[in-house]
């Protein structure tokens, strides 16, 4: 996803660009986990929030087929 930094609502605010040094290291902290394990959950889940946010929590184990972008 390419980041439009003027877009601060909606769909921006739920979707990790871990391309972008601020965004890998504010989701980071925000999950409380290094910016390695927040890319590694990308990878599995998808740029959404909230998958990626239950995948940390365990919640989700397998990458599965529909990482949505």
């Amino acid at each position: 996803m390419s980041d439009d930094l003027k877009n601060r609502g909606g769909a921006d605010r739920q979707r990790i660009d871990v391309n972008q040094d601020y965004e890998l290291r504010d989701w980071s902290k925000k999950f409380g986990v290094t910016p390695e394990r927040l890319k590694e959950a990308v990878q599995a889940v998808g740029d959404r929030a909230e998958r990626v946010q239950e995948y940390l929590k365990g919640g989700e184990r397998s990458g599965g087929s529909s990482k949505e972008r």
